[in-house]
């Protein structure tokens, strides 16, 4: 049986019982998190633990445990969903209180989650996938990762609608990341990728990615590239939580490269599994 994480306590989905009240719901006023789980071991998890309580910190949001208690809350949660190849879904809203756009003087922060079995991308991460460019309308604090995701969900579906699996997203000619990833050229030896500011979510697998260029002696350039540089790259990636290191061998109807996965990419997914790996082990 799945059990839903509810305020620190494992219930029954039956049993959850959410407030039509929750600002959650009536305006998207909360955060989120994604940690993949590999062999039941959760994945950086540190990292994104600590990306949501500054999440929750920049909406004002007050999450009642420290870290470490948190931390085992979902390693528990895991654990009693039996979870080997998965990944753990967890947020928090203010809470509910009667309907008003500023905050309410007394709500009660709610916390859920949910764990299920997902396996690896391999035969995309073998082969590579697709994407398309679309206009980024999103608002201008994209370093928060809030439950206010409609422009990315307008953006993802209009590409899957084209047959493309994730949408490059644009402000003007400059492009900022993916609906859910963030996107990486590879010209000339040299990995490009949009600055960790406000117009991008600062990804854990990014985090990983660049670290993983200064062990490999990769170079990096974090700057705005724009669509015209995107399709000039010799390879170019994008990654998240779920996709890890996917190469996107074309943009639109234009081949990046040779079509294929290039090098760089190959080495940088190596590098990424020996992650995994050691994760595993520890």
């Amino acid at each position: 049986m799945d059990l839903i994480l509810h305020n620190g306590e494992f219930i029954r989905e039956e049993d959850l019982v959410i407030s039509k009240e929750d600002r959650g719901y009536q305006f998207g006023d909360g955060i989120y998190e994604v940690i993949r789980v590999y062999d039941g071991n959760l994945f950086t998890a540190k990292e994104h633990i600590d990306r949501f309580y500054d999440s929750a910190d920049k909406i004002k949001i007050v999450i009642p445990y420290t870290k470490d208690v948190f931390h085992k809350m979902i390693y528990d949660f895991v654990e009693v969903n039996n979870i080997e190849t998965g990944q753990v879904y967890v947020q928090i809203t203010r809470g509910a209180a009667e309907r008003q756009h500023q905050f309410p003087t007394q709500a009660t922060p709610v916390i859920t989650g949910n764990t299920k079995s997902v396996e690896r991308p391999v035969a995309s991460l073998n082969s590579g996938v697709t994407a398309k460019f679309i206009e980024d309308i999103r608002w201008l604090r994209c370093d928060i990762k809030s439950l206010n995701l409609l422009g990315n969900v307008l953006a993802k579906q209009e590409a899957y609608e084209e047959g493309f699996f994730e949408a490059i997203l644009h402000r003007g000619e400059t492009v900022t990341e993916g609906c859910s990833s963030n996107m990486y050229g590879i010209k000339n030896g040299i990995l490009y990728t949009h600055p960790a500011n406000n117009l991008i979510l600062n990804g854990i697998t990014r985090r990983v990615i660049l670290e993983l260029c200064e062990e490999l002696e990769i170079p990096v350039e974090e700057r705005p590239f724009t669509k015209t540089e995107a399709l000039e790259m010799d390879e170019f990636i994008m990654s998240s939580t779920t996709t890890e290191v996917m190469p996107v061998v074309a943009i639109g109807d234009h081949k990046i490269g040779h079509g294929v996965p290039g090098e760089l990419t190959r080495k940088l997914q190596t590098a990424f599994e020996a992650r995994i790996q050691v994760a595993v082990k520890s």
